[in-house]
């Protein structure tokens, strides 16, 4: 054998050996932490509030696709190693149904807010909880049939385990995930954000005396844009660059040092489902008042006022 061809393969052996690692000392604290944090937010969500409102009904949504990402890691890196095709593709289409559901539910979540604040009277005539429902009816048949189609086509070209390294990824299949799936939910995102930060920043000068509420707000909104991207702004330009390795003839070492890219940002993309559950009782005005009863008394009573007129300019 070529001592230089055979340095190159132990070298990737070693590579896939640390990328496996990582994933272990990661997925097993984000399995325990998201289920269990999705878990206790749905049953706040679901058990201990009175009232639904359109907010809440999202939220629920999240908080289940959130839930299920977790619980497929798992079998994900299990299944690296075996060939059990229709198992894999199963999980693997469930994988990409929570991951795209929760982008386009904290999407979804923005423009509603957006709409609340901007266009308060009009918001009164479009928003309703069964309007929410309905949304999120249709947004998770999209979801299903979109994976599903997709991930049927691309089977027929591979072989083996899905998790596995695979063939050169269709064009269409690199546009759908990375423009339709994240850059124009990112955009929208983007311009709620500003535009609610904008509103914020503008009720701040007019009421000094909740400035710090208003900056509380709007350091949220900034929070929630910061985790937004940084968990999955690199996964997406990771696909883009490996789409272009593969059409453009790069060589094998150069395409193995892009997988281990691919690998590392989908790691941190998973790491989204603790921290939206996290965010859940910053953004809520329900979840906080249900979590109040936890609370001593006296410090409930006082952050309770405060927190409702936080949520109020959310």
């Amino acid at each position: 054998m070529n001592p230089e061809k055979n340095c190159t393969v132990q070298g990737q052996d070693c590579n896939r050996t640390d990328i496996d690692n990582i994933q272990i000392f990661v997925y097993i604290p984000v399995f325990f932490i998201g289920v269990t944090l999705n878990a206790l937010a749905l049953k706040v969500f679901c058990c201990k509030l009175s009232k639904w409102t359109e907010t809440r009904v999202y939220m629920v949504n999240l908080a289940i696709a959130d839930c299920l990402i977790p619980i497929t890691l798992p079998f994900k890196m299990i299944l690296k190693s075996k060939n059990v095709d229709m198992l894999c593709l199963v999980l693997e289409s469930a994988y990409f149904i929570n991951r795209y559901m929760s982008i386009f539910l904290i999407t979804i979540t923005a423009v509603d807010r957006y709409i609340t604040i901007w266009y308060p009277f009009k918001a009164k005539q479009v928003r309703s909880p069964q309007k929410s429902a309905l949304v999120c009816g249709i947004l998770w048949t999209l979801m299903v049939s979109i994976v599903w189609l997709h991930k049927w086509l691309e089977e027929r070209d591979k072989c083996g385990c899905c998790f596995k390294k695979t063939s050169r990824v269709p064009f269409i299949s690199v546009f759908a995930s990375t423009i339709w799936g994240f850059f124009i939910p990112l955009t929208i995102l983007s311009f709620c954000s500003i535009q609610i930060t904008r509103k914020l920043i503008k009720k701040k000068k007019s009421n000094p005396h909740e400035e710090k509420l208003i900056q509380k707000s709007i350091n949220i909104i900034s929070a929630n844009m910061a985790v937004f991207i940084i968990c999955f702004l690199p996964v997406n330009i990771a696909n883009i660059i490996r789409f272009i390795a593969d059409y453009s003839k790069a060589t094998d070492i150069t395409v193995d040092n892009i997988d281990i890219f691919v690998n590392v940002a989908g790691i941190i993309a998973n790491t989204n489902c603790c921290l939206d559950a996290i965010c859940y009782y910053f953004v809520n005005k329900e979840f906080q008042e249900a979590t109040m009863e936890l609370a001593p008394k006296d410090f409930s009573s006082y952050n309770q006022n405060c927190e409702n007129q936080d949520s109020e300019m959310m």
